[in-house]
């Protein structure tokens, strides 16, 4: 009997381990199945983690950071489209701080500045970021503008219409609908790029004289128009956006991972936009020795070498570019003004139960539009104080972000290590020099022997 049993066993684990073997075999096919629970259950996950990332990263694609990027073109050619890909990196690892913070604390910035380093300081951070997201104001409605006047539609009419949407937008009753709206005028900004091919660039040159050519670092002007893109990379009030709007969208800790892979997308898509803005102007105003200055004199002037449907492109992006960065720009600070001061600062909000919140919303983009809409107000002018105010109050705003990202007291587990923080010190640091050589008269480059 005791034989038996034991043979019974044997059998049964013989019989067993083969089950196991078959187990085994099928396990590989499931892990690597492209429809698999698993990656299907990642995908809609990420679907709902989409939004914050990607879209503060394309309203850093500005009105500003179009003329800028069409004058890059139309001066130099393809020459500074190596820049904007090395800007990726750094726009990622700043923006994934801000991501991370708002995960994990589940607080906005300045919140987190509010109760680490006190009132006052919070609302010395709060009252600068006011500065830049008003002149960012006028630089977003003055594109929109613009936009329209290349097809001589009045400034009355596109400002006016753009004033309403924007006060749709947060009135829709949810963060979610507002960001499902904001990501459409993310998606309508991609028209660049059609632009950019019907304006029939010379491939050959953008790999050899763009990515892989000689750079020109000996002339002053073009030290300057690095300077231009690169020092506009990083604003103050996109760290206040992504952190708050991370918040407002409930994401947590176990969302980390998802909302860095969602900036790092908008910070690759954000620069493809600008190459693609300079490929456009590169083969057209460049090859045609023309240098506009203005977003409206970029597209006028592309009308008669790429086509109206180039110009239509061109304007459409403009707009909606103009459109998306004018809801960023004024959520940041709505939301930084809240968190600081203490009263309700949700979209999740009704109207009835945070009315100071809606209310300085309003009030920002109506005064803005306003402004914009007065004769003879001189809008390029307006666009460079936007750079000088970004470039002395960007070291504030960055600061804190490193004080607190750099924390176990505020991260935990999370916290990012010295070496990580060394990095973004010494990326912000140039950064913010690069804003400071924009901000002041370009004469002065004249000064330095190069």
């Amino acid at each position: 009997m005791k034989n038996s049993a034991v043979e019974g066993q044997e059998g049964y684990v013989k019989e067993n381990s083969h089950k196991g073997k078959r187990r085994e075999r099928k396990r590989p096919i499931e892990r690597f199945a492209l429809f698999n629970k698993r990656s299907l259950y990642k995908g809609f996950h990420f679907l709902k983690v989409l939004g914050p990332g990607f879209v503060v990263m394309i309203a850093d694609m500005d009105a500003g950071s179009v003329t800028t990027a069409g004058v890059s073109g139309a001066q130099w050619g393809y020459k500074l489209v190596l820049l904007q890909i090395l800007m990726i990196p750094i726009l990622y690892i700043v923006q994934s701080m801000a991501s991370r913070l708002g995960c994990v604390t589940r607080k906005g910035h300045g919140e987190l500045i509010k109760e680490y380093y006190g009132s006052k300081w919070a609302a010395f951070a709060t009252v600068t970021l006011l500065l830049v997201v008003f002149s960012a104001l006028l630089t977003e409605f003055s594109g929109i503008a613009a936009s329209g006047e290349i097809f001589g539609i009045p400034k009355v009419f596109s400002v006016g219409v753009s004033f309403l949407i924007l006060t749709f937008v947060v009135f829709t009753g949810s963060y979610r609908r507002a960001e499902n709206i904001a990501l459409i005028f993310s998606l309508i900004g991609f028209v660049f790029i059609p632009a950019a091919i019907l304006a029939h660039p010379d491939y050959h040159q953008l790999v050899f004289k763009g990515l892989f050519g000689s750079q020109p670092l000996g002339n002053k002007d073009y030290i300057w128009l690095i300077a231009a893109n690169a020092g506009a990379v990083i604003m103050p009030w996109m760290i206040y956006y992504q952190q708050s709007a991370t918040v407002d969208k409930n994401l947590c800790k176990k969302d980390v991972k998802l909302a860095q892979t969602d900036t790092l997308i908008g910070s690759i898509a954000t620069q493809i936009l600008m190459i693609a803005v300079i490929v456009m102007t590169a083969a057209t105003l460049y090859k045609a020795h023309i240098v506009p200055s203005t977003a409206k004199a970029i597209g006028r002037s592309l009308i008669p070498l790429a086509g109206k449907y180039a110009g239509a492109l061109f304007a459409a992006g403009l707009f909606s570019s103009g459109l998306l960065a004018a809801f960023v720009v004024s959520m940041a600070f709505t939301w930084a003004a809240g968190e600081t001061w203490g009263y309700k600062h949700s979209l999740n909000h009704r109207f009835s139960e945070a009315k100071l919140f809606y209310f300085i919303y309003i009030a920002l983009i109506f005064i803005s539009a306003m402004i914009v809409l007065i004769p003879g107000i001189p809008l390029v002018t307006l666009m460079v104080d936007v750079m000088a105010a970004n470039g002395f109050i960007l070291p504030i705003v960055l600061g804190f972000l490193i004080a607190l990202a750099g924390s176990k007291r505020v991260l935990g587990e999370y916290v990012y290590s010295k070496k990580s923080i060394a990095v973004v010190g010494a990326l912000g640091l140039v950064m913010v020099i690069l804003g400071i050589i924009t901000a002041l008269p370009q004469s002065w480059l004249d000064y330095i022997h190069l």
